[in-house]
C-alpha cells in the first residue's frame, strides 16, 4: 500500500536554475520535508531581481545541473503584480496545508505579502523563514515593505536571537520560533587537505586563514586585511584565502593590500564559488574566518560545521550564539587588533586539532530532521490554535 503524505508543503523562496545560499538551503529544506513523508515542492522566481539591482555577475546557476529529487516551479517576477496574483492562483488550485516563505530582503516585502494574502483567504497557512527583517543595508520603504509582509503570515521561524528580537518589533503573534540553521549538506563531504590545495595551487606547508563568501562592506574583509598587516601574522607568514564574488568596487580593498604590502600573501579567487568547487576551498584552509561589522546569521558556519573547520566570527547579530569562544573557533570584536590576536593563538599553539574535533561533535545539532519537524510542529500549533 502506497502511503499517503502527512502534508503538501510549498517552500515559497529561490532555487535552481537560481545560485546561491539560499537557493541551495530551499532545495535541501524541500528535500528534509520529503524524506519526512511529506508532499513537498518549491515555488521560486522567473525574476529574482531586475538586473540592473543586482550586484553581481549573474543570478543564474552555470553548472547546468538541477538538484534531484525535487519539484521546483518557476513562477515569481517580483515586480510585476499581475503575476503576483496569477501565482497565488496557482498555488489555491493546488491546495497545500501551507507554504513556507523565504524573507531575506523588504525588497520582496511586496510581492510575497500580496500573494500570502489571497491564499491565507483559502485557508492555506503562512510560515515565514525571516532571514532579516531589518537589512543590513537600509533603504527607504523598508519598515513599510516588511510590515506589509509580516502581517500576511501566521507564523515565524528565525535562525538568529537577533533576528527574534527584530521581529517583535514587528509582530506580536505568539507563533514564533527560534531554530537552528541546519549544515549546508548539498557542498558534499571535506577532502584531504593536501589533495584541496593542489586543486587551488595552495603550498602544501602554508598556514592559511579562509574568508569565503560574496565581498560586501559588512563582511568585513577590509578589518580582516587590516588585521593581516600585524607584525605577528606576517612573522607566520600567514596566506589569506579570499573566495568569492565583489559585490562593490574592490579598489578600497586592493589599496589595503598596497598599503601594507600584502600582496604575497592573499590568494584571490574572484568569483562566484559554484556548489562542487565548495569543498576545496574549506579543505584547503586551516581557520575560516568572518569578520562581519554586522550580521544576522551567516550560512557560512553551517558550511563550516559540514567540513568541521574551526571557525573565527565577530560578536555581532547572531554569530556568537553558533560559534562556542575557545572550543570551535573564537568570538572577537570586529576590530583589526581584535582579530589578529585569536589567529596568532590559533597558529602558534596548535589550535586546530582540537578545535576540528568540538567542530565534529557540535555539528550533530544542525541536521535538517530537526529543522524541517519543527517547521511542522509549528504548523500544527497553527491549525490547533486557528481551530479553539
Amino acid at each position: 500500500m502506497i502511503k499517503e503524505p502527512r502534508y503538501k508543503i510549498f517552500v515559497i523562496g529561490p532555487a535552481y536554475p537560481l545560485r546561491g545560499g539560499l537557493a541551495t538551503f530551499d532545495e535541501l529544506f524541500c528535500r528534509s520535508l520529503c524524506e519526512l513523508g511529506h508532499d513537498a515542492q518549491i515555488i521560486s522566481y522567473s525574476l529574482q531581481y531586475p538586473n540592473f539591482l543586482f550586484p553581481g555577475s549573474t543570478q543564474y546557476d552555470q553548472s547546468g545541473i538541477a538538484p534531484k529529487g525535487i519539484k521546483i516551479h518557476t513562477l515569481i517576477n517580483s515586480v510585476n503584480p499581475f503575476n503576483w496574483f496569477k501565482t497565488a492562483r496557482f498555488i489555491k488550485k493546488e491546495k497545500p496545508d501551507f507554504v513556507v516563505v523565504r524573507y531575506w530582503i523588504p525588497f520582496m516585502g511586496p510581492a510575497l505579502g500580496t500573494i500570502c494574502r489571497r491564499i491565507s483567504k483559502s485557508g492555506v497557512k503562512v510560515i515565514a523563514i525571516t532571514d532579516n527583517v531589518i537589512p543590513h543595508e537600509k533603504r527607504a520603504g523598508d519598515t513599510a515593505f516588511t510590515t506589509y509582509f509580516i502581517k500576511r503570515c501566521h507564523g515565524f521561524v528565525t535562525m538568529s536571537k537577533a533576528v527574534l528580537a527584530d521581529l517583535q518589533k514587528f509582530t506580536s503573534s505568539v507563533h514564533k520560533r527560534f531554530l537552528l540553521h541546519p549544515l549546508y549538506t548539498a557542498f558534499g563531504e571535506k577532502v584531504d587537505k593536501q589533495e584541496a590545495r593542489k586543486k587551488l595551487g595552495i603550498a602544501a606547508g602554508d598556514k592559511v586563514a579562509l574568508f569565503f563568501g560574496l565581498i560586501r562592506h559588512y563582511k568585513g574583509l577590509d578589518l580582516l586585511l587590516e588585521a593581516m598587516s600585524d607584525d605577528r601574522i606576517r612573522k607566520m607568514n600567514l596566506k589569506l584565502l579570499v573566495a568569492g564574488e565583489f559585490y562593490e568596487d574592490k579598489k578600497a580593498y586592493a589599496d589595503i593590500i598596497e598599503k601594507h604590502n600584502l600582496q604575497n600573501n592573499i590568494i584571490l579567487f574572484d568569483k562566484f564559488i559554484p556548489n562542487e568547487e565548495v569543498k576545496y576551498y574549506f579543505s584547503a584552509a586551516d581557520l575560516l574566518t568572518l569578520p562581519y561589522r554586522s550580521a544576522t546569521q551567516s550560512g557560512v558556519t553551517q558550511v563550516a560545521f559540514q567540513f568541521e573547520k574551526p571557525t573565527l566570527v565577530t560578536n555581532v547579530g547572531g554569530l556568537s550564539e553558533i560559534i562556542p569562544h575557545g572550543k570551535c573557533g573564537y568570538v572577537v570584536e570586529p576590530d583589526p587588533k581584535a582579530i589578529a590576536d585569536p589567529i596568532v593563538d590559533y597558529f602558534a599553539n596548535n589550535r586546530e586539532a582540537a578545535m576540528t574535533v568540538a567542530m565534529a561533535e557540535e555539528k550533530k545539532k544542525y541536521d535538517w530532521s530537526i529543522f524541517s519537524n519543527n517547521i511542522v510542529n509549528l504548523y500544527e500549533e497553527i491549525l490547533n490554535d486557528h481551530q479553539k
